[in-house]
């Protein structure tokens, strides 16, 4: 070998040998400087920097409704993938409760937030082995919402045409449990009576409000505020009518399949789900355009403020999961003839949360006697 291609050969090892601490390097250069995403990919603002936990993915399920405010947020923020490491997040959003319990059902989503009544309905039907309530996420944001031309007080309700989201959902069962109070008779089934309940998409409502088919309408935020916005005033606000003003609007339920197999993972998810409501609490107006930013790539469109704001104000984000009204709303379904009796004894397993809040410095929840048996 000539004197020219010794050294020649000297810097192609070198080279070589650098190869992988180069590799190693531009790697770690690029995987943190990842764009933000759009909810529904896995990066977010904290993409996995770590080794995975016990599951390479974790699939959530949402509404893009301000009443999903902590997963909404909790995704745009990157809050819940930073608990994760690198444990990837997905994220599918659903209109309906039904849709959402079968995509847990089927396995295409591991954990959902969702309204207490297709929680309990899934729980139910799957004789208890399907899913189980592991926290709460947010209270209040209920409206009766009404024409004031047509309707001045609640006894003025009796005879009208009032919207409620979909039969034997939690809107609907809550007004048919009003209506019974009040003294009136409403098939539940028909929806015919005293009242005339018309089971209407959320979506369409406000038209439905506007062009005068409906006479006013039971249902959710920003719902509640848009038909506000037309034109119409609020009646009752749900709350109202619950003890210290708190009702369940939105559970987190997981799927017992994937609780047993991975509890890290489903830990994870819920110090997100917890940190994302303190931050949500510390910052209100952050954490409103960041719901709203959220929704706006979810949708195509952002809400305006007079929506927003009094939507935002009416819903109260929490870890709890207001055992005792989930209990009460199954005795209202029941009441109203949309359910048997349920047997919910185990429907909720605070374990995980209850070790979350610990570990924060906070009280732990209660399951009021329905907790894992």
């Amino acid at each position: 070998m000539s004197s020219v291609a010794r050294p020649t050969r000297r810097r192609t090892l070198i080279a070589l040998t650098a190869l992988p601490l180069l590799t190693l390097a531009l790697g770690a250069c690029g995987y943190g400087s990842q764009k933000n995403t759009a909810p529904g990919t896995s990066a977010g603002k904290n993409a996995p920097s770590a080794a995975p936990l016990s599951a390479d993915t974790v699939r959530i399920g949402y509404f893009p409704n301000i009443t999903h405010a902590t997963p909404l947020v909790g995704e745009q923020e990157g809050l819940i993938q930073k608990e994760l490491g690198g444990t990837k997040l997905r994220s599918t959003t659903f209109n309906a409760g039904p849709s959402e319990i079968e995509a847990l059902n089927a396995g295409s989503i591991d954990i959902g937030w969702i309204g207490p009544s297709p929680a309990i309905n899934g729980y139910v039907k799957s004789k208890g082995k399907s899913l189980r309530i592991i926290s709460g996420s947010a209270s209040g944001g209920v409206k009766l919402v009404v024409d004031p031309k047509k309707i001045s007080s609640l006894d003025d309700v009796k005879g009208k045409r009032i919207a409620t989201p979909q039969k034997g959902n939690t809107q609907d069962v809550a007004f048919l449990n009003w209506i019974a109070a009040k003294g009136w008779k409403v098939d539940p089934q028909s929806g015919k009576g005293d009242v005339s309940v018309v089971r209407t998409d959320n979506k369409v409502t406000p038209d439905a409000f506007k062009s005068g088919s409906v006479d006013g309408a039971w249902v959710p935020e920003p719902t509640a505020s848009k038909l506000v916005s037309e034109g119409g005033k609020v009646l009752l606000d749900e709350s109202e009518l619950w003890p210290g003003g708190k009702f369940v609007i939105t559970n987190v339920i997981v799927s017992q399949k994937f609780l047993d197999a991975h509890p890290d993972v489903v830990e994870a998810v819920l110090r997100g789900s917890v940190k994302t409501n303190a931050w949500i609490k510390a910052e209100p107006d952050k954490a409103k355009a960041s719901a709203n930013a959220a929704l706006k790539k979810l949708s195509g469109k952002e809400l305006p403020a007079e929506i927003l704001d009094p939507a935002w104000k009416s819903i109260e984000v929490l870890d709890d999961p207001l055992a005792a009204s989930l209990d009460a709303e199954a005795g209202h379904a029941v009441k109203a003839g949309l359910l048997e009796k349920p047997d919910l004894a185990g429907v909720y397993d605070l374990t995980l949360l209850n070790k979350v809040l610990k570990a924060e410095g906070r009280p732990a929840v209660d399951a009021a006697k329905l907790g894992k048996q």
